[in-house]
């Protein structure tokens, strides 16, 4: 089976995307970065995505993880060759739980900064970390980067909101 049908049959045919317009993903939002992508993955799981890992590495296929596309380095494009498979975390997007009484929030890497923000304000809490691209940013790519944000001086740097 191909690399291709087997991402397939593991994310859902509708979420493997090789065909059209990808721009939105195998470029940067500041276009200083292109690439072209051999296909566009979007798992819904850590379950789909640690399968989607063992498929792309049991063929020897590149993985270039992308949240919400906002970074500044363009280690979200993948190069121009066609052969990487880019994965989008864009479908776990959910908060899943939100714990008041011990101060933490439970949310998926896809997640939009602004999206835990609000989850937080609606339960009387505050999520310091605030970046110009909180309305599209995504709690991942925060992590992968170790964003700082307007507020990093008084509550540190993303790794340091984050428990685990």
């Amino acid at each position: 089976m191909s690399l291709i049908a087997t991402l397939r049959d593991t994310v859902g045919a509708s979420n493997v995307l090789t065909e059209g317009d990808l721009t939105a993903w195998e470029q940067d939002w500041r276009r200083r970065w292109r690439g072209k992508a051999l296909a566009v993955v979007r798992p819904g799981s850590t379950a789909e995505v640690a399968a989607v890992v063992r498929a792309c590495a049991a063929n020897g296929t590149a993985v270039v993880p992308q949240g919400g596309n906002t970074g500044l380095v363009g280690g979200g494009v993948p190069d121009a060759s066609g052969t990487q498979v880019l994965l989008s975390l864009q479908r776990m997007n959910r908060v899943r739980a939100i714990d008041a009484a011990n101060l933490t929030i439970t949310a998926e890497a896809g997640c939009v900064l602004q999206s835990v923000q609000q989850a937080a304000r609606e339960q009387g809490l505050w999520f310091p970390l605030s970046l110009a691209a909180e309305g599209s940013c995504t709690l991942g790519g925060n992590l992968a980067t170790n964003a700082g944000g307007t507020q990093v001086l008084r509550y540190g740097n993303a790794r340091e909101l984050c428990l685990g």
